[in-house]
């Protein structure tokens, strides 16, 4: 397999849309307060609008995993996974209407010190440490994707991409706080949309056209129609993607202090709430175009399988983008840039979230210091959760699927976490005491089950070779590579 790099003008692309992400953080470090307090370093004074809160949202929750996994996961199994769209209009009004008004009202920059104001002090500091937990270890799958991405068109290893973008996550985020994350997560959520509708259509136009890709699709099956099989051993149905997807949205943008820290920094309640559902159809137009990508790649590849060869799924789409996109200029740079970007939101406001529960929970309640102080202890955090990050990497790339572990880990240690917001917020007669316990019991038996499953794949995990051929009409018209 003939691996292709990139050109001089994939360097310009992709190097001008890291330089303008670090830019921006010196901006935010020069400017206004200087981030000389912890209310504007990791609240950024509590006056934002909806518009620049709206896509620092969408790209916070959308990573790398996402843009490489939809893709790779259509064009192996069809379009069955869209139908994780239906849960964005169950999740969306909840979180508006039932979790936002509760927080914002409260004035708190925590989510956790509502578990203490409801439950009590054990209950916030055991949501606590899950959450630390989570993102510590997701983050290591976050931080290991784009690194597949520049191994694929540099030939630089793996370990120096990784180290190079945790570095500048640290860099722009202990510069200029959360307006600096916020305001670079508008720049690369332009930067991820144009270059995904870019692939699109160059892509499309490659093999004749959006009306050939759909045929091929058609003729092929991959259009899956909405499967309303109750039986819960079915990949991808309705009732899994819809319910199962509605509540996973809300333990991630209902109750994650990086979803719910966006929506604290508004400068208004209806501000807040205005900013989830302006990011509902962000959230289907990228779903949509990444499930459509899927399929291009699949009208173009469907009788010469990459996936025959060394290519892993994570890899499907970078390996298109090379070597059949590569004679545009310009256009594989600006993919990596925007698989950079989708990983530079996330871990971003991770780096800025973990630093606020960390001070708001652990550190400010039992220690005295200054705003100076608390600030500078901010920034070291956000270095040490960096040094975290890098050893999760060293796990995920044992994994054999980025985006089904991504979702994994989300759902394992999200569900009992909602459930403590969900009883605290719907159900009044709740006390601390039954709460720790649901919380306990729910933690140990979905990872008992959810973290044995990704050790048992791990340990028996021995794919088949996928076919070369995707089409029974391939055999009479192509040959192996």
């Amino acid at each position: 397999m003939e691996r292709k790099y990139f050109s001089a003008s994939d360097y310009v692309v992709f190097c001008v849309c890291l330089f303008f992400s670090i830019l921006i953080g010196v901006y935010y470090a020069v400017t206004g307060g200087r981030q000389r307090t912890t209310n504007e370093f990791l609240m950024a004074d509590r006056k934002m609008g909806f518009g620049p809160v709206s896509l620092s949202l969408f790209v916070t929750i959308m990573s790398a995993i996402t843009v490489l996994g939809v893709p790779a996961e259509v064009f192996q199994h069809g379009t069955s996974y869209w139908g994780f769209g239906f849960s964005y209009f169950v999740f969306t009004p909840v979180v508006a209407h039932c979790f936002i008004p509760v927080f914002y009202d409260m004035k708190i920059t925590s989510v956790y010190e509502y578990l203490e104001k409801r439950y009590s002090r054990c209950v916030r500091l055991c949501g606590l440490i899950c959450y630390i937990m989570m993102m510590v270890v997701y983050m290591g799958v976050v931080l290991y994707a784009p690194s597949l991405a520049i191994n694929a068109v540099t030939g630089i290893n793996e370990w120096i991409s990784i180290v190079g973008l945790c570095a500048v996550c640290v860099a722009y985020t202990t510069c200029g706080g959360l307006k600096a994350v916020i305001w670079t997560d508008v720049f690369q959520a332009l930067v991820i949309i144009v270059s995904q509708i870019v692939i699109v259509i160059v892509g499309a136009n490659k093999v004749g056209g959006f009306g050939k890709v759909l045929e091929i699709s058609i003729e092929s099956g991959k259009l899956a129609p909405i499967n309303f099989d109750p039986s819960p051993l079915e990949a991808h149905t309705f009732w899994s993607l819809c319910l199962g997807g509605s509540f996973l949205c809300m333990s991630v943008y209902g109750v994650n202090q990086s979803a719910v820290q966006r929506f604290l920094c508004c400068r208004t309640k209806l501000q807040a709430q205005i900013s989830i559902y302006a990011n509902l159809p962000l959230l289907h137009l990228v779903m949509a175009v990444g499930c459509f990508i899927g399929l291009v790649v699949y009208a173009e590849y469907r009788c010469n399988n990459p996936l025959y060869d060394v290519i892993k799924p994570d890899q499907l789409l970078l390996y298109y983008v090379m070597n059949i996109l590569g004679e545009y200029p310009g256009v594989p740079g600006l993919f990596v840039a925007c698989l950079f970007s989708a990983s530079l939101s996330t871990i971003s406001s991770s780096f800025n979230s973990l630093a606020t529960v960390t001070m708001e929970d652990l550190v400010k309640p039992n220690v005295n210091l200054t705003e100076r102080q608390l600030t500078i202890i901010s920034k070291s955090l956000i270095v040490g959760y960096g040094i975290l990050f890098l050893c999760s990497s060293f796990v995920a790339s044992l994994l054999p699927s980025l985006l089904k572990a991504a979702l994994s880990i989300l759902g394992i240690m999200g569900g009992p976490m909602l459930s403590l917001f969900f009883l605290g917020i719907f159900c009044r007669h709740i006390n601390h005491k039954g709460a720790m316990a649901g919380f306990v019991i729910s933690m140990l038996a979905v990872s008992w089950v959810g973290f044995g499953g990704i050790a048992f794949r791990l340990n028996n995990f021995t794919p088949g070779k996928p076919p070369l051929y995707m089409e029974a009409s391939c055999f009479n018209t192509t040959t192996p590579i």
